[in-house]
């Protein structure tokens, strides 16, 4: 932790301290009227109130304005307010999330009671270290509650918002149950790998970093890291907010420059204690089938008699399946005049569509809080959640060379290779580099165990009205095993066997104070925000494996018992640690609730950077007008609310790897010396890293202006946002300079990247009946994506795998082009003999690396979501449509399925033979490769009936709904692999890959049916 504070940050901070505790002081109080000689003024009167809400519950903090004039009051935590006014004069109340209303004081003492606001502007948004109206907020933010989320089976949090906010898009890695998504929030800013929004649970940010251990390689690839918000309970998040630009986001600084996700778990409710039951069964298969020829097909297609072994095998239909899924939830639930409790218990069991594979997770929350002392001047909060992950691996990882593979083999396979010889036993294909696929799954065994704990205690503390001080202490620790082991086997793919175990042991502890000060003069309505957070990270572990281990079946196996054969092969381990110290502040202004003001800054200091670097600063400013609340609107039926805002603001990016700012040595023989006359070698000091003390944060500066609208009283609402974000200082390992001890180094260079665009939200309620109501929502994000400055001429990223292509990178990134643009061949078409035929671009007439060009698309440039809700009486129907335009991926499973395949006993995809290609093609990388990635897929449909208990004469049943539920019932597309919409991570050189779909976990469409209870 920093210890060191200069003069110049310390003056400042005492500086905000004293505004912050000062400025209720200038609140004037309200005065009494005499009568002069001059004029008579009548002597008001004091009058006692209280505010509850619509279930009587006392609602503290709410604003009372004696309309007309200049005094008000502010309600306690029991709700009690007094005011100076007289008999006949109108109060006008309000609060966050509740309709304003206005009353007529006839009496001494009044109880008020209001209504929960339905305008889309007056909704309640989580923000960065509190709460606004939408009416109030002047960054580009959006949030969904659990009634918005996508409805099905959804392992990970980031899932739920999936085509459900414009500019958002979340795309899957894998199919895999538990695999890692990719959100990304308007565009990628980085080249780097390291594009992921921030999230934030229940106040604690987390860390991007893997807490599952990694999978080691026996020749069949490596998996690809799961998903980091696995341990979360989806049944458990009552909010997401997405905060998308620099105004919203900057209060989190260095870690804000991807966007934040707050992620909001659920409190007790009012009323009585309620109990919910809540558990479903879903079936699911793979989304779609590769075209590969038939064993007819195959037998037609072959030259060579040997490669007809007589069976008829359908490798797909074997290694895919119908996966079950089972969930059961339980939760209880109450609010009390001093506190409210949550607490859940979860289980989760899910099987994969690839024989073999499997997810489990047991989880279990608490949440609670507490009031203390006089007027609940003291709350105690406690968030926890604690959850434990079980996962089966097979053999298969985002590689689709022909090097492993489960999937690529099931595609490449003969198809008239039968599964077992006559004995019974698995055949075996004695070719190099293609394995009977059931027999990789039957010699393989990966299973990881994760354990994770989640919570902070929140204590908020009333100084005096309008002034709290808040502490925040969590900590997130997470324990994983990973035993993998490949039993001796007859591929040439570690035959004698091997077991290896990975260990993950990681922890962040997190501590915040900060003040908050709420007051108001005239129509001048202010809150300040000042603070200091730190956090800490600490990352460990260590690996051992064992080679030549004894044959499946015999003895104990090695994850039970390492030690009963085989040979130590390896030791290691390792230990990581950072810290991020920061101090915070932010101010919201209001002038009569029509013109708005935010300005914010955060100061971040990190161990990742270097010495002249330690800290980043990061402001924001940002302005609204509410133009619904100037009289020249008043007498307008049309606008019934109307919000203009602009923003401006920097966020940083800290996502680089420990220590690179640091010299890196170890010893070498290949800088050794020989010391003595004895010849031995003694080996030397090597250099593997050029220190950088100048390294910093990428800077991403964004300009967003806005406008959020209801009209027709509610009847259409929505927003619209024009944002120009751009990345500047990107960190990049470039070649150094003359004379340095290495050849690469990390610096921050001068190139830039731009993402820009246009975004939108509309709803409607389309038919609103006592027996029908209707809801459409849609949202859509254009997104133009431009690298720009770069100081060398290209950089490389997304090697392809496939025979032939060893270091062949599909992406480009180079000044003037998208990023992560296509760099490769064209392709046009087949010659009269079947021979591949390419654009001779330098028409030198020979087609090779020269003749390469670029192709833009790896990123959409629209994405959209459809969201249709239709009641009738106590029926529910909900669709989700989600889809793109303007995309392309590179399609390297059809890489490894080319032609050429059939010359070898492989198989190979039904297009390339149906279109007369020849088998003596040489496979290169071109736009044969290239498919449109555009779509429209029905992403979620649910139809639920929810009974009537009352008639049911059962007293203990307050609530019971039936649903069923289909995920990716039918995607649109003339994409050929299995599903458009992934992306498979394989970076180069620390530049991230974007737009390839290797051979991974295919994706799987699913039907369920579910109750829930409530009692």
């Amino acid at each position: 932790m920093y210890s060191k504070i200069n003069y110049f940050r310390l003056k400042n901070t005492v500086f905000l301290i004293l505004t912050i505790l000062l400025c209720p002081l200038g609140y004037s109080s309200s005065k009494t009227l005499i009568k002069t000689g001059f004029f008579n003024v009548p002597v008001q009167k004091t009058i006692n109130g209280k505010i509850l809400d619509e279930a009587g519950i006392p609602l503290p903090g709410a604003s009372i304005l004696l309309k007309g004039s200049t005094s008000g009051a502010t309600t306690d935590f029991d709700g009690n307010f007094s005011i100076q006014a007289e008999i006949g004069q109108t109060l006008q109340i309000s609060f966050l999330g509740y309709k304003t209303k206005e009353i007529v004081i006839d009496a001494k003492v009044l109880t008020i009671a209001l209504e929960m606001s339905t305008a889309s502007l007056d909704e309640v948004l989580i923000v960065g270290y509190g709460s606004q109206t939408k009416s109030d907020v002047t960054g580009a933010l959006a949030q969904l509650k659990a009634d918005d989320f996508k409805q099905g089976v959804n392992i990970s949090a980031d899932n739920l918002i999936q085509g459900k906010i414009a500019g958002v898009r979340v795309v899957a890695s894998s199919g895999e149950p538990g695999a890692g998504l990719d959100v990304s929030i308007r565009g990628v800013g980085s080249i780097r790998s390291g594009s992921t929004p921030l999230f934030v649970v229940d106040g604690v940010p987390l860390s991007n970093e893997s807490v599952s251990a990694s999978s080691p390689n026996f020749g069949l690839g490596n998996s690809s890291a799961k998903n980091p918000l696995n341990f979360l309970n989806t049944s458990d998040i009552a909010s997401i907010t997405v905060l998308k630009d620099a105004s919203a986001a900057a209060i989190y600084g260095a870690r804000g420059s991807n966007g934040v996700v707050i992620i909001t778990t659920k409190q007790g409710k009012t009323g009585d204690a309620s109990i919910t039951l809540d558990s479903y069964m879903s079936v699911a298969s793979v989304i779609k089938k590769i075209d590969v020829l038939s064993a007819s097909e195959f037998r037609n297609a072959i030259t060579d008699s040997a490669y007809d072994h007589g069976g008829s095998t359908d490798w797909q239909e074997e290694l895919f399946r119908d996966a079950i899924t089972q969930n059961l939830n339980f939760s209880y639930s109450k609010k009390t005049e001093s506190g409210n409790y949550y607490t859940s218990l979860s289980y989760m069991d899910q099987d994969g569509i690839v024989e073999s594979s499997g997810f489990k997770r047991t989880t279990a929350r608490l949440n609670a809080e507490e009031s203390f002392f006089d007027r609940k001047r003291l709350k105690v909060k406690v968030n926890l959640t604690a959850s434990q992950i079980n996962e089966t691996g097979v053999p298969n990882g985002a590689d689709a060379g022909s090097d492993g593979q489960l999937i690529i083999h099931s595609l490449i396979s003969n198809p008239t290779q039968p599964v077992f010889d006559a004995n019974g036993n698995y055949i075996n294909f004695n070719l190099n580099q293609n394995y009977n696929p059931m027999y990789l799954l039957h010699i393989y065994d990966d299973h990881t165990q994760t354990l994770r704990v989640l919570g902070n205690i929140e204590t908020t503390f009333r100084i005096v009205n309008g002034l709290e001080y808040k502490f925040n202490y969590g900590i997130d620790r997470s324990v994983s095993e990973r035993n993998s082991t490949i039993y001796p086997n007859f591929t040439d793919r570690t035959p004698d066997g091997a077991y290896v175990q990975n260990n993950l042991d990681s922890e962040s502890i997190l501590m915040e104070h900060y003040l908050t000060s709420n007051f108001s003069f005239d129509k001048n309505n202010f809150e300040i925000l000042g603070g200091f957070s730190y956090q800490k990270f600490n990352f460990s572990g260590t690996s051992f494996s064992i080679t030549n281990i004894d044959d499946m079946g015999t003895g104990v196996a090695p994850e039970y018992d390492p030690g009963y054969s085989g040979e130590q092969s390896g030791v290691s381990g390792y230990a990581q640690e950072n810290e991020i110290q920061s101090y915070f502040g932010r101010l919201n202004y209001n002038f009569d609730n029509k013109y708005l003001l935010t300005a914010s800054l955060r100061a971040d200091g990190s161990t990742r950077f270097g010495e002249n670097n330690k800290y980043g600063y990061f402001p924001s400013f940002a302005l609204g007008w509410n133009l619904d609340k100037e009289s020249f609107f008043n007498n307008t039926d049309v606008i019934s609310q109307l919000k203009l805002r602009g923003s401006w603001g920097q966020t940083g990016n800290q996502e680089v790897q420990n220590k690179i700012t640091q010299a890196s040595y170890s010893q070498s023989a290949s800088g050794g010396y020989y010391l003595y006359d004895d010849y031995n070698l003694v080996n030397g000091i090597v250099v593997n890293r050029t220190a950088n003390p100048d390294l910093k944060w990428e800077v991403v500066t964004q300009l967003n202006i806005g406008a959020d609208f209801s009209l027709w009283n509610n009847k259409l609402y929505g927003s619209l946002d024009y944002y120009n974000k751009t990345t500047t200082d990107p960190i990049l390992n470039i070649p150094s300079e003359p004379l340095s001890p290495t050849t690469t180094v990390w610096k921050n260079i001068d190139g830039k990247i731009v993402n820009k665009g246009f975004e939108f939200t509309l709803g409607s309620e389309i038919v609103k009946t006592d027996n029908i109501t209707w809801s459409l929502d849609l949202n859509g994000a254009t997104l133009n994506n431009e690298v720009q400055d770069l100081p060398v001429t290209e950089l490389y990223s997304g090697s392809v795998a496939g025979p032939g292509l060893s270091g062949v990178a599909a992406n480009i990134y180079k000044s003037g082009y998208e990023a992560g643009s296509f760099f490769m061949l064209k392709h046009l078409g087949f010659d009269e003999n079947g021979n591949d035929m390419f654009e001779d671009l330098n028409e030198d007439t020979v087609i090779n690396s020269d003749d390469r060009q670029i192709f833009e698309g790896a990123l959409p440039n629209f994405t959209f979501g459809i969201n249709s809700n239709l009641n009738y009486k106590r029926w529910n129907l909900n669709l989700a449509f989600i889809g793109q335009t303007g995309g392309l991926l590179v399609n390297n499973t059809n890489l490894a399925l080319n032609i050429n395949n059939i010359a070898s006993d492989r198989n190979v995809l039904s297009e390339y033979y149906n279109a007369g290609a020849s088998s003596s093609n040489t496979v290169q990388l071109s736009t044969l490769y290239l498919e449109k990635s555009d779509f429209i897929r029905l992403n979620n449909a649910r139809l639920g009936y929810s009974f009537n208990t009352e008639s049911l004469n059962i007293n203990w049943l307050k609530g019971l709904n039936l649903y069923v539920s289909a995920q990716n019932v039918f995607t649109i597309t003339n994409y050929s692999g299995f599903d458009p919409l992934v992306n498979s991570p394989r970076s180069s050189g620390g530049n991230q890959s974007i737009g390839i779909d290797y051979t991974t976990y295919p994706s799987s469409k699913s039907y369920m049916l579910g109750a829930t209870l409530k009692l």
